[in-house]
């Protein structure tokens, strides 16, 4: 069960808050003093705690209560606290709230909505723990992963990206085809370049071929290389990829730009390790790693007729399957501050804007992006305009002067990685008037 400390030095309020929890199923901690209700805290877990504003007699200033809270806060930042005050402390209640406090009850206080409070703060702070250990567990595993391979420096927080990360990793040592699918501009190049750099041939060459950049004439000969007058302009012999590639790695980037008598005879040197030079009838051999990848939807070119299946199962032995960037959200912001560089920074209203992008051209759009801000940014603090992102993209937050509207409060929220008071505090709001906007918007905690 959940644990609330309550500070107060009148016994009696003190124990009807004791029954009022028990009826609740809330543990209930008592201390008379801020001095032991500090120990107390020092020594047993607790999820939050009710605190009085006076405790010397004939004091009512509130300064106790005042210190008390930012003793409490320095110790536990992330501990919600809730007030309890006389009529004539109300204005000292609300600027504890601005400092940070969850809310504050005016005694008597309303069970109800005591209750309401308790049992809202205690689910978001049971949400906002679960968040942060998977927060650690992840960057835990992002370190684990960096010590035992070779990441090639890719950067990524969010955990969809993790998983193709740690399957990249897991499958590189095995010698068989690796097919890696996503849209263009997502990354695929890394993924491939971390698979190649941890497998058995990582000393070997790692040769890459976009085949949809080649002319189709040329492409067989780019792969397989050319005699000398084997087409117009080849004057002398030329050596293919596989050639290139013997010994290490081939990658061959939107294979399904490969035309069908390409795709046979790629086929044939996934089967065999053989292949022909144009205009030459010798064979020869090689021992290569193939890593394919592709934007294009491989198993409708296939129902077509302009994708051979029997390929495609040669090439799909383990597929990769990286989302595109809008459904990688933690990705973005550190992929923004990665690609800004040192000696730059993102202001909130810039962070929200990149956030509400829809990303079209993934990575490679965040990437250029990023790069233009900084280039055309007069100072060290990047701003929305420096963006250039279309202007529905670009809304601000709204601040303590108006209503943040849905989009505005998930995205504080997913910046602050889901911490309440943090996103509060962005948008200008209390912890508590953040709680509201949530409940109105139909935001769930956690």
């Amino acid at each position: 069960m959940p644990t609330v400390l309550i500070i107060d030095d009148n016994a009696a309020v003190a124990m009807a808050l004791e029954v009022l929890f028990s009826l609740h199923e809330i543990d209930a901690l008592r201390a008379a003093s801020p001095e032991e209700g500090l120990a107390l805290l020092a020594r047993h877990p607790v999820d939050l705690v009710l605190q009085d504003m006076n405790f010397a007699a004939d004091t009512t200033s509130g300064e106790e209560g005042v210190a008390l809270f930012h003793a409490i806060r320095a110790r536990h930042p992330d501990l919600p606290v809730i007030l309890l005050t006389a009529w004539t402390q109300l204005d000292t209640a609300v600027e504890l709230i601005k400092s940070g406090a969850a809310d504050y009850l005016a005694k008597p206080w309303d069970d109800r909505r005591l209750i309401a409070s308790v049992h809202n703060l205690l689910e978001l702070g049971q949400a906002n723990r679960t968040l942060r250990e998977k927060t650690l567990q992840e960057q835990r595993q992002h370190q684990a992963l960096a010590s035992q391979f070779d990441l090639r420096g890719m950067v990524w927080q969010d955990a969809a990206t993790e998983r193709v990360v740690h399957l990249a990793c897991q499958v590189a040592r095995a010698d068989v085809p690796v097919l890696i699918s996503g849209p263009n501009g997502s990354g695929k190049e890394r993924i491939a370049a971390i698979v190649q750099a941890n497998s058995q041939v990582a000393d070997g060459p790692f040769v890459i071929l976009n085949c949809g950049a080649v002319p189709v004439e040329l492409i067989e000969a780019e792969l397989f290389g050319a005699e000398a007058g084997a087409y117009t302009g080849a004057s002398r012999a030329r050596d293919g990829k596989f050639d290139a590639a013997d010994g290490g790695t081939l990658f061959l980037d939107e294979i399904g730009n490969l035309p069908l008598a390409g795709q046979m005879k790629l086929l044939r040197v996934l089967e065999t390790g053989r292949f022909e030079r144009l205009g030459s009838n010798r064979e020869r051999q090689v021992r290569v790693r193939i890593i394919s990848a592709s934007n294009a939807d491989l198993p409708a070119m296939i129902r077509a007729g302009t994708f051979r299946e029997d390929l495609y199962y040669r090439l799909n032995v383990i597929e990769l399957r990286l989302p595109p960037l809008s459904q990688r959200p933690a990705d973005i912001l550190v992929l923004a501050r990665h690609f800004l560089g040192p000696g730059k920074a993102l202001d909130a209203q810039a962070e929200a804007s990149l956030l509400a992008h829809g990303w079209p051209g993934n990575v490679r759009e965040l990437k250029n992006v990023m790069q233009r801000a900084s280039l055309l940014a007069p100072g060290a603090v990047i701003g929305v305009q420096e963006l250039g992102l279309p202007a529905a993209a670009a809304r601000l937050p709204e601040t303590a002067t108006g209503e943040p509207d849905r989009e505005q409060v998930a995205a504080a929220l997913a910046r602050a990685q889901g911490v309440v008071a943090q996103a509060a505090q962005e948008l200008g709001l209390s912890r508590q008037a953040l709680y509201r906007r949530m409940e109105r918007l139909g935001i769930a905690r956690g």
